[in-house]
């Protein structure tokens, strides 16, 4: 007779063992894709956000000097010694990419100190009886290595990672006591770039839902195949290049363009209206752009929404306004708020849009994020700003999910 139903224990285990089969199933079943996006999506990012923090180039470079560095107490200029140092490991890094990387880094605390990096790295080796004697060549060949604030920046460096970058994109910076400080205010940039960057983002999420939600609300009082109709207009940007669809707002948004010559033809205007390369330009091709993901959303939502809850509002002599407003649309909560975060998201992030249609004032900070990247090669500052703004998108989503949950409690 079987007695494994009569034994508790023996339940558990079989029960157990039930469980870890499935477990090790869904894990055979999802771990190739979960390999895939890590190889593929985790590790490059990761890898690349480093970046923001990672400082290689002094400490690989100039070993000895900050070796003597380190006793010296950054008032009055370095001891021989020092001018010594660093003449060995200019020597060794004279013809290596080294030299410039570490030139490089350099200028970006203090301007021109590239050149004279590479100043002083075309009369290398410096041949010195003794150390006094590279002092005094060092200083002969440029007096700048006389100033105790070039040499501050050398021995400031003497750690594999740095929060120069990070500080740097948010206008700040580390002062001789190791304070955090503002840039003054003529270097300053990037909080003005930030705050244009979300301003432009609000303003379009916004346009966006004040167009988007009567569009899903009249979607949702169609019959199925006329929704679908519309939906399917509504879906055509997703089916179009981002590179056309701004050509062609270029062509109907220049002063001679489709939109000008119209209003013109109607009496409307009397000169052309600069519709173009200004933020007027770049709001009317994000929201073009965007607005699906918005009114997606909306319209999964109201769908589930039964009607008769606001007809029997108005049976019970509520005016139609008011019916509407505090029983619809309380209903469409978490729709208004996964697309408004979902375009708000996208539209931080926008680079071809604004670089195209916009003016110099109207760029944002992933334009910014290719210059460092493309243009100058500072990979550190790429990666701060790209680091802050994946804080900002992280911190909004979670922010999302909070009140998203606090929704689904009090409901």
């Amino acid at each position: 007779m079987d007695t494994t139903f009569d034994d508790p224990g023996a339940i558990r285990r079989s029960m157990r063992a039930a469980q870890r089969r499935r477990t090790w199933r869904g894990l055979l079943l999802v771990g190739p894709l979960a390999l895939f996006l890590l190889a593929i999506f985790v590790i490059p990012i990761a890898s690349l956000l480093t970046r923001a923090v990672d400082n290689p180039e002094v400490i690989e470079t100039l070993p000895r000097t900050l070796r003597v560095l380190s006793h010296w107490d950054g008032r009055a200029t370095p001891p021989d010694a020092a001018f010594q140092a660093l003449a060995e490991d200019l020597a060794h890094a004279k013809s290596t990419p080294a030299a410039g990387e570490l030139a490089r880094r350099l200028n970006y605390e203090i301007s021109g100190y590239r050149s004279l990096i590479f100043k002083t790295l075309r009369h290398m080796p410096i041949e010195a009886a003794d150390a006094a004697d590279a002092r005094a060549q060092l200083i002969g060949l440029d007096k700048r290595w006389d100033e105790s604030a070039y040499w501050s920046v050398i021995a400031d460096n003497n750690k594999s990672w740095t929060p120069y970058y990070l500080l740097a994109s948010l206008d700040l910076k580390l002062d001789a006591n190791g304070g955090i400080t503002a840039v003054p205010p003529n270097t300053s940039a990037f909080q003005e770039i930030f705050s244009r960057t979300f301003v432009i983002s609000l303003v379009v999420t916004l346009i966006t839902l004040a167009l988007g939600y009567p569009l899903a609300y009249w979607i949702t009082s169609l019959p199925k195949r006329r929704a679908n109709l519309v939906l399917i207009c509504i879906l055509i940007p997703f089916w179009t290049s981002v590179l056309v669809r701004i050509a062609a707002w270029v062509v109907l948004l220049q002063r001679e363009g489709l939109i000008n010559s119209a209003l013109g033809n109607l009496g409307l205007i009397s000169e052309p209206l600069p519709l173009l390369f200004n933020r007027l330009g770049v709001y009317i091709a994000m929201v073009h752009i965007l607005l699906p993901f918005m009114v997606l959303p909306l319209y999964s939502v109201m769908r589930a929404v039964p009607p008769s809850y606001q007809r029997a509002a108005i049976s019970l002599g509520s005016h139609p306004f008011a019916a509407f407003w505090r029983v619809y649309v309380p209903q469409t909560y978490p729709g208004i708020a996964a697309g408004s975060l979902l375009v708000f998201i996208i539209a931080i992030g926008y680079y071809i849009t604004p670089a195209l249609l916009g003016g110099a004032g109207d760029q944002m900070i992933s334009y910014y994020v290719a210059y460092f990247t493309n243009q100058t090669i500072n990979w550190g500052m790429a990666s701060a700003l790209g680091l802050i703004l994946l804080a900002a998108t992280l911190l909004l989503y979670a922010l999302y999910r909070r009140i998203s949950g606090k929704e689904l409690a009090l409901n």
